[in-house]
């Protein structure tokens, strides 16, 4: 496995602190990833009983039983569901949301980061470890999570996109796709992939994850069985109504403790702006942050006086009306990302959740709210974070001296002096002189024009530009004529770009991982969930 580390300056500058220990976001965590007393701290807090406030741990793993086998998870994830049920037993937990045929690679590095993390705690506490990846299929942004990039073969970015079926804002969950569409999008996901000896397996596992009229929720965690089942990730979505069931009296104290939590929560948020740093997520004194379920929508709630009322006044509750909710049908209440945390450590005994930097950040604002509710904030590791980078790429920048830093920081100007340096005849100097000593000799001429007449003159002036223009014209077509010997050269500098930085974002970020499954298989993946890596917060360069 040959793989470079890149320190990738985070454009969060909270996260980026937090990972380096600097002293000012130092007192906004409770623990830190990289400081072995405090994962024993974690743990010792953990075994002493941690909150009081905790979901039936037999009725949890009852819930999990059932959803991993409905999604054809693995025997492997069904024995570690089966060691969450010790006493002794702790949790690495991470989600996204449910992303079209796995969403992009950075969901795939997260979950190599769930198991990673499970493994190497398991074996250094002697006690059951188990990777939870919770998927997020509560989230109703649907444009966020119907699509997937990939870069053809004529170097171009391709999209493959699914529409929404009723343009209602609810649970992606909760949104069956038909048949018809689900054969629409693997036809163009088809044609967008190159033929090689793994697409006819690929496109056939895919297949089999769309059976019936299966949501993007219910299709990525199929997918994600498959991919990562046999190292026993185990799955969930955060929408699952037993689940919601489960959570029923959570989500009680979610608003019993309404006005107390946006207290903590605001408390936090300055907290945060007096070490420096800016608002990570809206927060007003209004704010409720959970959701309802109404009228087949989604609708974020806020305080309204003595109701609870979603932005349009179109719903309003009092507090009974949603205590009854809570505990009679709590499958019409959702978390948002500011409760999700505390939903999360309600369920499972966490030792640490994995978390992308956006997440680190605003996870700061949750300090005071875990304290409030007999809690304390987990441990935040960062998600590990790769560049796949191709045997022909890697060659390209050897031999044009690319380092992958020239990609990120510099590439235009590298580019710039690749051309320049190809340029013998020196054509930018030799017109820019011409273009001075005509301008130097002609200037004077026109000025002497005056004399005779002011109309010659003007016609002189205007004579001086057109013959400039002229000159630059036959410059800008000798330069297009002289970079044309140089396209191969260019686009190979282009494929470098867009392996690297496609849309000016980390390559993480936009590719979906089955471009590269189909490929070079899993030969890849496997690498980097079976083999050590570190979470440290470095950028990983994997060569393939």
């Amino acid at each position: 496995m040959q793989m470079d580390t890149f320190h990738w300056k985070k454009n969060q500058i909270l996260a980026e602190d937090y990972i380096g220990q600097s002293d000012q976001a130092k007192t906004l965590y409770p623990y830190h990833f990289g400081n072995l007393e405090d994962w024993q701290s974690r743990v010792a807090w953990l075994q002493d009983g941690g909150t009081s406030l905790r979901a039936d741990r037999g009725r949890l793993v009852e819930v999990l039983q059932a959803y991993n086998e409905r999604i054809g998870n693995s025997q492997a994830a069904a024995v570690q569901i089966k060691a969450l049920a010790g006493k002794d037993a702790l949790a690495i937990v991470g989600g996204q949301q449910a992303g079209l045929f796995g969403g992009s690679l950075l969901v795939m590095y997260k979950a190599i980061t769930l198991i990673q993390l499970a493994r190497e705690w398991s074996a250094k506490l002697e006690r059951p470890v188990v990777p939870v990846f919770w998927i997020a299929g509560e989230d109703h942004d649907f444009d966020e999570v119907n699509h997937i990039h990939m870069l053809s073969q004529a170097q171009q970015i391709e999209k493959v996109k699914m529409d929404h079926p009723t343009g209602k804002r609810t649970s992606v969950s909760r949104l069956p796709l038909t048949a018809e569409a689900w054969k629409e999008a693997l036809n163009a996901l088809d044609q967008s992939l190159m033929d090689t000896e793994f697409k006819a397996s690929l496109l056939a596992k895919l297949e089999g994850t769309v059976v019936g009229e299966a949501s993007l929720s219910d299709a990525f965690a199929r997918w994600m069985a498959i991919l990562f089942g046999e190292y026993g990730l185990v799955l969930i979505d955060s929408d699952e109504p037993n689940l919601r069931a489960l959570e029923a009296s959570m989500f009680e104290q979610l608003i019993v403790q309404n006005e107390a939590l946006t207290a903590s929560l605001l408390k936090s948020q300055d907290e945060v702006k007096q070490a420096g740093y800016g608002v990570q997520a809206e927060i007003t004194q209004e704010s409720a942050n959970l959701f309802v379920f109404a009228g087949e929508q989604r609708l974020l709630l806020h305080r309204e006086g003595e109701y609870f009322a979603d932005k349009k006044n179109e719903y309003r509750f009092t507090k009974e009306q949603l205590l009854d909710m809570a505990l009679t049908t709590p499958t019409q209440l959702s978390n948002n990302v500011m409760t999700r945390p505390l939903m999360q450590e309600f369920l499972f005994p966490v030792l640490a959740t994995v978390l992308g930097a956006g997440e680190i950040a605003y996870w700061a604002l949750t300090k005071h709210a875990f304290e409030q509710f007999g809690m304390k904030m987990p441990i935040l590791a960062p998600r590990l974070e790769f560049t796949l980078i191709e045997g022909t790429v890697h060659k390209q920048m050897n031999k044009y001296e690319f380092t992958f830093a020239d990609v990120l920081e510099r590439f235009e100007q590298k580019k710039q002096a690749w051309l320049d340096a190809q340029d013998t005849l020196q054509l930018n100097e030799r017109f820019d002189v011409v273009k001075k000593d005509f301008h130097a000799s002609y200037a004077p001429l026109v000025e002497t024009l005056a004399a005779i007449n002011p109309g010659v003159k003007k016609l002189g002036d205007t004579n001086l530009l057109k013959i400039l223009e002229q000159i630059e014209f036959l410059q800008h077509k000798a330069g297009e004529a002289y970079k044309a010997q140089f396209d191969a050269a260019l686009r190979q500098l282009e494929r470098i770009r867009l392996t690297i930085l496609p849309l000016a974002k980390p390559q993480e970020r936009v590719y979906n991982g089955c471009a590269y499954l189909n490929r070079y298989g899993n030969d890849w993946l496997r690498d980097l969930v079976e083999n050590a890596i570190p979470v440290d917060g470095l950028h990983r360069v994997y060569y393939l």
